[in-house]
Protein backbone atom coordinates (compact mmCIF):
# COMPACT_ATOMS: atom_id res chain seq x y z
CA UNK A 1 0.00 0.00 0.00
CA UNK A 2 1.25 3.45 -0.91
CA UNK A 3 2.27 5.49 2.12
CA UNK A 4 2.15 8.90 0.48
CA UNK A 5 -0.58 11.08 -0.90
CA UNK A 6 -0.19 11.01 -4.70
CA UNK A 7 -0.96 14.44 -6.13
CA UNK A 8 -4.09 14.98 -8.14
CA UNK A 9 -2.95 14.97 -11.77
CA UNK A 10 -4.65 18.32 -12.26
CA UNK A 11 -2.15 19.76 -9.80
CA UNK A 12 0.69 18.56 -12.04
CA UNK A 13 -0.95 20.13 -15.05
CA UNK A 14 -1.45 23.41 -13.16
CA UNK A 15 1.97 23.63 -11.52
CA UNK A 16 4.26 22.06 -14.12
CA UNK A 17 2.71 21.63 -17.55
CA UNK A 18 0.95 24.95 -18.10
CA UNK A 19 3.86 27.07 -16.80
CA UNK A 20 6.29 24.94 -18.82
CA UNK A 21 4.30 25.68 -21.95
CA UNK A 22 3.88 29.32 -20.99
CA UNK A 23 0.11 29.26 -21.50
CA UNK A 24 -2.92 30.30 -19.49
CA UNK A 25 -5.78 28.12 -18.33
CA UNK A 26 -7.98 29.72 -20.98
CA UNK A 27 -5.48 28.93 -23.74
CA UNK A 28 -5.06 25.35 -22.52
CA UNK A 29 -8.83 24.86 -22.38
CA UNK A 30 -9.18 26.10 -25.94
CA UNK A 31 -6.40 23.82 -27.14
CA UNK A 32 -7.93 20.84 -25.30
CA UNK A 33 -11.40 21.61 -26.64
CA UNK A 34 -13.02 21.95 -23.21
CA UNK A 35 -14.52 24.86 -21.31
CA UNK A 36 -12.32 26.92 -19.04
CA UNK A 37 -14.58 25.98 -16.13
CA UNK A 38 -14.18 22.25 -16.82
CA UNK A 39 -10.40 22.52 -17.00
CA UNK A 40 -10.29 24.71 -13.91
CA UNK A 41 -12.17 22.04 -11.92
CA UNK A 42 -9.56 19.47 -12.96
CA UNK A 43 -6.61 21.78 -12.28
CA UNK A 44 -7.91 22.56 -8.79
CA UNK A 45 -8.58 18.91 -7.93
CA UNK A 46 -12.37 19.29 -7.87
CA UNK A 47 -12.89 16.96 -10.84
CA UNK A 48 -11.11 13.80 -11.90
CA UNK A 49 -9.25 13.36 -15.15
CA UNK A 50 -11.66 11.16 -17.07
CA UNK A 51 -10.49 8.71 -19.73
CA UNK A 52 -11.74 11.22 -22.31
CA UNK A 53 -9.74 14.05 -20.74
CA UNK A 54 -6.68 11.79 -20.54
CA UNK A 55 -6.98 11.14 -24.27
CA UNK A 56 -7.39 14.87 -24.94
CA UNK A 57 -4.17 15.48 -22.98
CA UNK A 58 -2.41 12.80 -25.01
CA UNK A 59 -3.47 14.43 -28.28
CA UNK A 60 -2.56 17.87 -26.93
CA UNK A 61 0.88 17.16 -25.45
CA UNK A 62 1.87 14.25 -27.63
CA UNK A 63 3.10 10.91 -26.34
CA UNK A 64 6.73 11.96 -26.72
CA UNK A 65 6.19 14.85 -24.27
CA UNK A 66 4.57 12.93 -21.41
CA UNK A 67 1.07 13.01 -22.78
CA UNK A 68 0.24 9.29 -22.73
CA UNK A 69 -3.41 8.91 -21.76
CA UNK A 70 -2.59 5.87 -19.63
CA UNK A 71 -0.11 7.93 -17.62
CA UNK A 72 -2.69 10.59 -16.75
CA UNK A 73 -5.44 8.03 -16.09
CA UNK A 74 -3.01 6.05 -13.93
CA UNK A 75 -2.10 9.11 -11.88
CA UNK A 76 -5.81 9.75 -11.33
CA UNK A 77 -6.34 6.13 -10.25
CA UNK A 78 -3.39 6.31 -7.83
CA UNK A 79 -4.78 9.50 -6.32
CA UNK A 80 -8.32 8.10 -6.05
CA UNK A 81 -7.19 4.78 -4.55
CA UNK A 82 -5.08 6.53 -1.92
CA UNK A 83 -8.06 8.66 -0.89
CA UNK A 84 -10.38 5.63 -0.71
CA UNK A 85 -7.85 3.72 1.39
CA UNK A 86 -7.49 6.64 3.77
CA UNK A 87 -11.27 6.78 4.21
CA UNK A 88 -11.36 3.02 4.83
CA UNK A 89 -8.58 3.27 7.42
CA UNK A 90 -10.33 6.14 9.21
CA UNK A 91 -13.63 4.29 9.09
CA UNK A 92 -12.11 1.14 10.59
CA UNK A 93 -10.43 3.12 13.35
CA UNK A 94 -13.67 4.78 14.40
CA UNK A 95 -15.37 1.37 14.67
CA UNK A 96 -12.74 -0.15 16.97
Amino acid sequence: MSMYNPPHPGEILREEVLPGLGITITQAAQQLGVTRAALSRVLNGHAAISPEMALRIECWLGVEHGGRAELWAGMQLDHDMWRVRQKAIQSELTHV
